[in-house]
């Protein structure tokens, strides 16, 4: 993960501050509080509550059940969230056919030398999932701040033709904050790679994030689901949060057809692939926050 040396004088010029808790890292920054969380993957006992809660007896080899980046917007009480039991929630809602593995890699997802391996579910943990959102409503903000009753609701949404400014992210403004959190992992018994990361940059104008779903069933199919948000920092305006989500996938069939390699190996790094996948869905959508 990519160290990041923050200059002070950046952070004093933009009216910003880094913090450190424990697991907890994070910036405040323009009425916004961003943070992310690491820990260890789930123990057997709370994988047994997820396989409840889910509903499910599978679930990824590696799941960060407790690492999560966190967007609070505080005079709104907008909190926009990733984590992956939504995550998985998702996955399990959408109940995609499983991918046909080659008869030769079959055997490697037994458990048991005896064991015949049924796939009938998706192994691939493919998910929909563009992120978690609420707004915390106070009641009765007449209370004092200790007895304030909090009510919260899901947020909206509204789909809308602006695009994410892709040169003013490229422009040379520093970074005071970067942090990548893995949500889930799982290997596919050694038949590829099914990942599933948050990114998040802070500059002094802006905050952008990418959440990444990346999937290569060797020799079979790659898949990637892309989600960014970008929210500029608007003076005395209510900011406004794009949310852009592109879902591209091809055959490796198809891909060699195109002349590229069929070769597992060359398929290591998404963004070196995105390019090449064909789009199947695109949308971009907005949150305006009022304050």
């Amino acid at each position: 993960m990519m160290e990041l040396e923050v200059d002070e004088n950046d952070l004093k010029a933009a009216g910003a501050e880094l913090f450190v808790d424990g697991g907890r890292r994070g910036i405040r920054i323009n009425g916004w509080v961003i943070e992310t969380r690491r820990h260890s993957i789930l123990n057997s006992s709370t994988l047994q509550e997820w396989e409840q809660n889910l509903d499910t007896s599978h679930l990824p080899e590696m799941v960060f059940g407790e690492n999560t980046l966190i967007l609070k917007h505080l005079s709104s009480g907008t909190n926009i969230h990733f984590n992956a039991f939504d995550a998985l929630r998702g996955w399990k809602q959408e109940a995609l056919p499983p991918v046909e593995v080659p008869a030769a890699a079959k055997w490697k997802f037994r458990s048991k030398p005896s064991q015949q391996v049924i796939l009938d579910y998706d192994y691939t943990f493919t998910t929909p999932y563009c992120g978690s959102g609420t707004m915390e409503i106070d009641k009765d903000p007449n209370k004092g701040e200790r007895e304030t009753s909090k009510e919260t609701s899901d947020i909206h949404w509204e789909d809308c033709k602006d695009q994410i400014d892709v040169v003013a992210l490229a422009s040379k403004e520093p970074i005071l904050f970067y942090d990548e959190v893995v949500l889930y992992e799982d290997e596919l018994a050694d038949n590829g790679v099914s990942l599933l990361t948050v990114k998040v940059r802070v500059m002094p104008s802006s905050w952008f994030l990418l959440l990444q779903f990346w999937l290569r069933v060797d020799g079979v199919l790659i898949r990637l689901r892309e989600t960014r948000m970008h929210c500029v920092f608007g003076g005395n305006t209510n900011p406004i949060i794009l949310r852009e989500s592109c879902w591209r996938e091809s055959t490796f069939q198809d891909l060699s057809a195109k002349g590229h390699p069929f070769d597992s190996g060359a398929y290591g790094d998404p963004s070196f692939i995105s390019q090449k996948l064909p789009i199947i869905m695109h949308k971009t959508q907005k949150l305006v926050i009022s304050s």
